[in-house]
């Protein structure tokens, strides 16, 4: 089926996808497929070829070859980060259509899916630079006897697991370092938001990477996702999703000893002091949660208020809440768009349930009468909510602020620390001295002070806790996971070796 979406003067036409194996497009070995619906209408926008084992073995294979008898492995860096960049540039040119596929199939307002595509592009440059500049290794000379040196070497195939929510910039900052490096990619994009990963598959098919070097396999995670994650020649395994299924993904790559990354959940605190900059605060602690209409992973789910300003902290994030644009992900305008499926959409209200059950006022903005064919929740404020209550301690990923008050700083480092998750955290303050400190207390893996989640691509991402193992950005994905150091020994004389077994 094909469905054409118009959007302002540009009309996108949207049609069912395939997986892309050895640099073609292809129905997939089991030729069946699953319905891709509208978080807007809930709609079926396409279908999507459903890719099984056997479609994994055939992509993992492709990407073997590619590696080993293909010419990816042979080309010399300048050579390969020159397809690097024509990725890049590809990426720019398709902006405007990458930008508004990801707001039809994930329910993402376009203002935000915009900066997405140009995040993506910088992706590619980023680790093109990296890789030419800084991926050398070192030299340990021993005297004038031997001179030992360090060389980084791709792994081979790796798998890429990616999530629903900004699927396009975060499969771009998986499948960027691993390319760069060499490597050879087989990703499984979630089956909730496949359009941008099919998108990114026609932008590599168009910058003529040879065959096999890059590949997608749709599916679900029971089957072709299990399959990846299990195959032996499989190096790798990088992942971005719920915790749960991160710990069973490291069970079941045990066996095979591969590398793992797991980049998983959280529940991060955002604490507010009575010093801190009133509205710059209530600026990062409104955007911080609906933005992304709530889905992602470093959202200030908590919010810790000093008492002092609890009161007037609420009245303000209440008008708020009242004025955020709830709309059409396509309009420029909106804030906040739809949850990405009716399943989420049941569970996120389920907790906003869960919340009155345990005693919390809940405070919500009204969806519009036009929009309840989505899976829309309002802006929602948990108030007088307190961190043993399952709603401050569980995930919910969604457009929901539990608002919890504090006196001591003590009392809000021991309440921020108290839940499983330490992906991410956020201090305001106007007392420097005690804003590193709570930032150095605080337990997780990436801490901002007066500040909103801005990121630079140099810094490691990743959390602590059950928010996972290892980290990505910067030379942390290109020297500690993307690739394996080499040692070579060389003697410069004939130093002593111990002749056992000569006659005397």
């Amino acid at each position: 089926m094909q469905t054409t979406i118009t959007h302002e003067t540009k009309q996108v036409k949207v049609d069912d996808v395939k997986l892309y194996i050895n640099g073609e497009f292809t129905g997939g070995q089991g030729k069946t497929s699953y319905a891709n619906r509208s978080p807007f209408t809930n709609e079926t926008i396409n279908n999507i070829a459903e890719g099984r084992k056997e479609d994994i073995e055939e992509a993992v294979k492709a990407a073997k070859e590619a590696f080993e008898q293909g010419p990816w492995g042979k080309l010399k860096v300048k050579e390969r980060l020159v397809y690097i960049n024509r990725i890049a540039d590809l990426i720019d040119e398709e902006a405007e259509e990458i930008a508004l596929l990801e707001s039809i199939d994930t329910g993402l307002p376009i203002s935000q899916t915009k900066n997405q595509a140009a995040r993506a592009a910088e992706n590619f440059r980023f680790y093109a630079r990296m890789v030419e500049t800084k991926l050398h290794g070192e030299s340990y000379p021993v005297d004038e006897d031997f001179i030992n040196y360090t060389v980084y070497k791709p792994l081979g195939v790796v798998g890429l697991i990616t999530p629903w929510n900004a699927p396009f910039m975060l499969e771009t900052w998986k499948v960027a370092p691993a390319l760069a490096t060499g490597n050879t990619v087989v990703l499984k994009p979630a089956e909730l938001s496949p359009l941008t990963a099919n998108k990114l598959a026609e932008i590599i098919h168009k910058a003529d990477l040879p065959a096999g070097v890059f590949n997608v396999v749709h599916g679900f995670g029971e089957t072709a996702g299990d399959a990846l994650v299990k195959h032996p020649d499989v190096k790798a395994i990088s992942f971005t999703g719920e915790t749960t299924t991160g710990s069973t993904i490291i069970k079941n790559s045990a066996d095979t000893l591969k590398k793992t990354s797991m980049e998983l959940g959280g529940k991060s605190p955002l604490i507010i002091f009575d010093d801190a900059d009133f509205d710059r605060a209530l600026d990062a602690a409104v955007w911080g949660i609906f933005s992304f209409n709530g889905e992602r992973c470093t959202a200030n789910s908590r919010v810790f208020v000093h008492k002092n300003i609890k009161d007037k902290f609420v009245e303000k994030l209440k008008e708020r809440v009242l004025n955020i644009k709830i709309g059409d992900p396509l309009d420029p305008s909106t804030e906040l768009g739809p949850l990405i499926e009716t399943e989420h959409f049941n569970k996120v209200k389920h907790y906003i349930e869960l919340a009155k059950e345990e005693g919390c006022e809940v405070f919500q903005a009204v969806v519009p009468e036009e929009l309840k064919a989505g899976n829309y929740v309002p802006p929602t404020l948990l108030l007088n909510a307190t961190n043993d209550m399952r709603v401050c301690q569980e995930e919910i990923f969604g457009p929901v602020m539990a608002v919890i008050e504090f006196e001591t700083e003590e009392e809000a480092i021991q309440a921020a620390n108290d839940v499983r998750y330490g992906l991410a955290g956020y201090v305001w303050t106007n007392d420097m001295k005690k804003g590193h400190r709570v930032a150095h207390a605080v337990e997780a893996g990436m801490l901002w002070i007066n500040s909103q989640n801005v990121r630079d691509l140099r810094i490691p991402f990743g959390g602590t806790k059950d928010s996972g193992i290892g980290r990505e950005g910067g030379h942390y994905a290109i020297f500690e996971f993307y690739t394996e150091p080499k040692v070579i020994h060389v003697a410069l004389g004939d130093h002593h070796i111990p002749q056992f077994g000569k006659k005397k």
